[in-house]
């Protein structure tokens, strides 16, 4: 439904802004004194103003209702997501609170800004210097 509205209503405002752009300007009715009125017999003597008029308005009245259409829908959207989404009873399993410490005694930081604790003297293999060399 939301893509229909959405449709409908990028077609009208893109009617709407032909419509606007083809009219003339009230100052344009001057010219047909200097002998530029024939080229108004295609609507009739009066020219298209009331054509384009009309249907401006038409497609104006088409695009708000759509826009508004969709403003209505975009706030049932939003009121489902604040509400949240179910989860199933298997997948709420907590996760251990504390991570479990190594068996090497080194304590475990989670927090990226701890310092580093070095291993302690007893945990670094001590290797023999070679003599004679």
């Amino acid at each position: 439904m939301e893509k229909i509205f959405l449709v409908i209503n990028s077609v009208s405002a893109l009617i709407v802004i032909g419509l606007i752009l083809i009219q003339q300007g009230k100052g344009a009715a001057t010219g047909a004194s200097f002998g530029g009125g024939a080229s108004q017999t295609v609507f009739g003597s009066d020219g298209g103003g009331s054509f384009f008029t009309r249907a401006t308005a038409l497609f104006a009245t088409l695009f708000f209702a759509t826009s508004l259409g969709l403003a209505v829908i975009a706030k049932n959207h939003a009121r489902v997501a604040a509400q949240g989404i179910a989860v199933p009873a298997a997948a709420t399993q907590q996760a251990p609170s504390a991570p479990v410490a190594p068996a090497n005694d080194v304590p475990v930081t989670t927090d990226a800004q701890a310092p580093v604790v070095a291993p302690a003297a007893n945990d670094v293999p001590v290797t023999a210097p070679e003599q004679g060399k």
